[in-house]
């Protein structure tokens, strides 16, 4: 599938389950526990554990978005038409924006 297709196959699997219309705070705490995930699995060094995560987090994402009649591509426009040309650098793998250098 390609991301589109995921994306609608997500909401429509919220859907079916009621998520899209639960409360959002509840679905917030869904999105940290999956961050707590990734953060897992970068210690351990596990990649397939990583992969699963970052799919669980944008899962949860997308729902969260779903919930607050927001689609994850304009949620992402949005961002990326704020980072696209920013300015600064990169300082131990850590990208930092021009005005807190």
């Amino acid at each position: 599938m390609n991301l589109n297709e995921l994306v609608q196959s997500v909401e429509q699997w919220s859907i079916d389950k009621g998520l899209d219309q639960a409360e959002s705070s509840k679905q917030f705490l869904k999105v940290s526990e999956e961050f707590g995930e990734v953060a897992a699995a970068l210690a351990r060094g596990d990649k397939e554990a990583l992969k699963d995560a970052i799919g669980d987090e944008i899962v949860t994402l997308i729902i969260l978005g779903q919930q607050n009649d927001l689609t994850i591509e304009e949620c992402l426009n949005t961002a990326y038409s704020e980072i696209r040309n920013r300015k600064g650098k990169t300082i131990n793998g850590v990208f930092v924006k021009e005005e807190d250098l």
